[in-house]
């Protein structure tokens, strides 16, 4: 029997709706209907209330166009909204059933069906702390209440969440979610302090640089996931019995936008994964189990980590060091197997980029943030980022100057591009 090949990959949808029941509402739309509106999009018949929707389908389009032309056994999916708590599958169920059941285009928008449907008969969609109430006064306004003062950025409970589609089995029942532990927990973190001191960002009343940003009260009770931390074990049958691949799947709060305390917690959504890959004692998950991840346990991490250890403006050494941990796989971290892609390569030379790796970029904004890091007991065969360069076949579904505003990214599909390794099981 050959060796199972199984391609997983991470993709941020860019799907962030301003409400749940939008998202919902689009996956509903069926195929007849959504041809008739792109039509007429493009050919300028469109009615003025319709122009929205019709552009949104699109974009959901050409997101499934790009996921059938890579054809990943395991996917994970950020920005992918739901209802806060990821019990309501309805947007998943549309988007299997209307969009990614159904023949789409290399060519993007209006283009012949010329890819293969695809089907995920397994599909978990997770809790999150996007917009969820605190209870207290995270952002230092001096009131409760509010988008400052959720434990995760959203404006709603929900917004922003990750959600997973597979081809193979979700253990749901060994599942582990992270979603309430404290900051304080993680190894070695502190307080974090007000560190942008430039003007640049308004420092609250009656604080000052330097100062610790939570009081001693707060930081009792401050969560580390601004969406969740989730252990999805996949079970994959293969010819000497079934293999258990680990995805630890997170998607970091961006290490920018305020005066310091989203840098120092995107660091430490990172360091959570470089500890729990090291089987350190003192995790526990919402179900009360301890411990990290077992010694010799194969997994991936995955998702939109908003950190690049080359460039930005994150705590850069703390990616690295994750890339250097023996437990990750090498070849693929820092060698040869990196993931890349010419169309980024293409890119950095278009937008005079100065990032020292620029095939390895993997967004729109010029940093490559995307991964699907794999256990060094995983023998990776291939891997790659998908995004297609200007002569090559695909290029409609990142760069289209017909949809919306700008023509490329969450226009036309995401500003972030699917990455992915493929491995080999025996």
């Amino acid at each position: 029997m050959q060796p199972v090949e199984v391609k997983i990959a991470a993709y941020n949808l860019s799907f962030d709706r301003l409400t749940f029941e939008e998202l919902v509402a689009e996956m509903q739309v069926l195929p007849a209907k959504q041809k008739e509106l792109v039509t007429a999009y493009l050919d300028g018949s469109i009615e003025a209330a319709d122009k929205e929707i019709a552009e949104k389908i699109i974009q959901i389009r050409n997101v499934a166009a790009v996921i059938q032309k890579n054809r990943p056994n395991i996917l994970m999916m950020a920005e992918f909204n739901n209802d806060g708590t990821g019990e309501d599958k309805t947007a998943l169920i549309g988007f299997q059933d209307n969009y990614l059941s159904v023949a789409q285009s290399i060519d993007g928008a209006g283009g012949g069906a010329n890819l293969e449907p695809i089907v995920f008969s397994y599909f978990e969609s997770y809790s999150t702390n996007t917009g969820l109430a605190s209870g207290l006064d995270l952002d230092n306004d001096g009131t409760i209440g509010g988008l400052g003062d959720d434990w995760g950025f959203g404006q709603y409970h929900g917004k922003y969440a990750f959600a997973l589609m597979s081809q193979y089995e979700i253990d749901t029942k060994n599942t582990r979610a992270f979603q309430k532990f404290k900051w304080k927990d993680l190894e070695n973190e502190q307080i974090p302090t007000i560190t942008v001191c430039d003007g640049s960002q308004p420092i609250p009343v009656g604080m000052s640089c330097g100062d610790e940003w939570y009081s001693a009260e707060e930081w009792e009770q401050v969560r580390i996931s601004s969406k969740n931390h989730v252990d999805a074990p996949i079970i994959i049958p293969t010819a000497n019995g079934e293999e258990v691949i680990h995805l630890l799947m997170s998607h970091p709060t961006p290490p920018v936008f305020d005066t310091g305390k989203n840098k120092a917690q995107n660091a430490a959504e990172i360091k959570f994964w470089n500890q729990y890959i090291q089987g350190k004692e003192f995790f526990y998950d919402d179900s009360g189990l301890t411990g990290g991840l077992a010694d010799g346990a194969k997994f991936v991490i995955m998702g939109d980590q908003n950190l690049d250890p080359v460039a930005g403006d994150g705590e850069m050494a703390v990616m690295q060091t994750l890339h250097d941990n023996d437990l990750v796989n090498q070849s693929v971290m820092n060698g040869e197997l990196y993931p890349t892609s010419f169309g980024a390569s293409e890119y950095a030379v278009d937008k005079s980029s100065d990032h020292p790796k620029p095939n390895r970029i993997s967004s729109t904004f010029g940093l490559g943030v995307d991964y699907a890091i794999p256990s060094a007991n995983l023998d990776v065969i291939d891997t790659g980022v998908y995004w297609s360069a200007s002569y090559e076949e695909g290029r409609k579904l990142f760069d289209d100057a017909r949809i919306g505003l700008y023509g490329n990214g969450k226009d036309v599909s995401s500003d972030h591009r699917m990455t992915w390794i493929k491995v080999n099981l025996k």
